[in-house]
């Protein structure tokens, strides 16, 4: 019997034919050869057995034929088969720098207090033109609330922490670093970044992870799975503060939008929630407060705001405070308070359960919702513009810039009353879709929004 090798590199396959031989090619050429090889084509209809059928007989490769199961059923399979004391999926699009293998493994060989190794890594374009270098936080030094992942593929970790931790869920379909992360830190292993690019990642518009709604909400799911299994529940309410057209002529809550007034959009999707116990809209505007008694007796509690504390560009603390104030003299004591904004309507209830279960998860004070924003920004110096972002393709975590997107402020209740601000102290974040994030802020926005709302309503 041969000894089992140091490392199983599993190489993920469908429909990738234009990238897979490039791929096996970087596993073959490592200058390191303690290690196996399994190919799993996930039953590609393209020419992608062709190529990997010429692998046949190299003495390092196994090659697995099925129909096809998904991302994680595979990832399962690879488990199951390997043979190595390390493990690393690697997708066919993607590829290794030849040191990458021996580089990982001698970093978990050195350091048996490790169970995983991510690698910064490269981003290229579907012709392999280097496009731009990830690098990660200095994860010894530098980071203390764990939000930002591992990469799913070309991360190293020892198989029998997989095993131990219950492998991949095959309840999703994507994401599987992300749960893998989340069991990681839960579990209290040690993982280390290595801040050296060892992989290059394809950026060809048909990955995966492209899908960005899809990709969101499937992480909300693996957030809610994990809060669910290790977190308490936390008593929260949503405050809506609304001016009104008598204090603002931009307020516009019961204009309609598609079907249904633009404030409706908001407190149904609070409605929604599963984690919001209590929903208070705030207002001195009669007409609004006469339309929630109308329309959502029973369901909402409001708030007769002040009009001194609804004035433009009055913050909202006080509002809150007053608000908050007034709920608790006939109800418990909240956890935490969700301020939510009428102005973006397509937020919906699946980012107001993230953002409680975030606050959960990571026991943080206050949560965001953002985009992130990839573009190049500027500031001029007084001599002319000069560029605030890298524009030299090199893309460091610590440099990346989040919009606030969403309308939604999350805090808790301890942090808020010590503070008095609605957001501050260790922020967590949500990442919202486009559409989501969308703002009404111009007459513009608003002829927008009633396109998007005619898609949101399948009209």
């Amino acid at each position: 019997m041969q000894p089992s090798p140091l490392v199983t590199v599993y190489l993920v396959n469908y429909n990738y034919g234009a990238y897979i031989e490039q791929s096996i090619e970087s596993v073959l050429i490592q200058d390191f050869d303690d290690y196996e090889l399994l190919i799993i084509d996930d039953g590609s209809t393209d020419n992608s057995m062709e190529i990997i059928n010429k692998y046949r007989k190299n003495k390092n490769v196994h090659i697995i034929e099925q129909k096809n199961k998904g991302l994680n059923t595979t990832n399962n399979i690879a488990l199951k088969l390997s043979s190595g004391k390390y493990i690393i999926r690697l997708d066919a699009d993607d590829y290794l720098t030849e040191d990458a293998l021996r580089k990982m493994a001698n970093i978990l060989e050195d350091n048996q207090n490790l169970v995983m190794v991510f690698p910064d890594y490269f981003e290229i374009d579907k012709d392999n033109q280097v496009i731009g270098q990830v690098q990660r936080h200095d994860f010894d030094n530098e980071v203390t609330l764990f939000d930002q992942p591992a990469h799913g593929a070309c991360t190293m970790i020892k198989k029998e922490i997989l095993l131990e931790v219950g492998g991949y869920d095959e309840s999703f379909n994507r994401q599987d670093g992300y749960d893998l992360w989340l069991k990681i830190l839960h579990g209290n292993y040690k993982f280390k970044n290595i801040n050296k690019p060892l992989f290059y990642y394809r950026d060809h518009g048909n990955n995966l992870t492209k899908d960005e709604k899809l990709l969101l909400e499937t992480r909300s799911k693996i957030i809610e799975k994990h809060v669910n299994k290790y977190k308490n529940k936390i008593k929260t309410i949503a405050l809506i503060p609304v001016r009104g057209p008598k204090l603002d002529p931009r307020s516009n809550p019961l204009e309609n939008l598609g079907s249904k007034p633009l404030i409706n959009w908001t407190i149904d999707s609070v409605l929604n929630s599963k984690l919001i116990d209590e929903i208070i809209v705030s207002t001195p505007d009669n007409s609004v407060i006469n339309h929630i008694e109308k329309y959502y007796s029973g369901k909402v509690v409001l708030h007769e705001r002040n009009e001194r504390l609804a004035r433009i560009n009055k913050n909202i603390s006080p509002t809150l405070l007053d608000a908050l104030d007034f709920y608790e003299s006939n109800h418990n004591v909240p956890d935490a308070i969700m301020v939510l904004n009428i102005e973006s309507p397509f937020r919906s209830s699946v980012y107001i359960d993230k953002a409680i279960n975030v606050m959960r998860l990571f026991n943080v004070d206050s949560v965001i919702g953002v985009t992130i924003e990839d573009d190049i920004f500027y500031t001029h110096d007084g001599n002319g513009l000069v560029p605030y972002t890298k524009i030299d393709g090199l893309k460091l975590e610590r440099d990346i810039l989040y919009r606030k997107v969403g309308g939604m402020s999350l805090v808790s209740r301890k942090y808020f009353k010590n503070t008095n601000k609605i957001f501050g102290g260790r922020i967590g974040h949500i990442q919202l879709d486009k559409q989501s994030a969308f703002m009404i802020n111009s007459l513009y926005d608003w002829k927008l929004s009633n396109f998007l709302s005619q898609k949101e309503e399948g009209v």
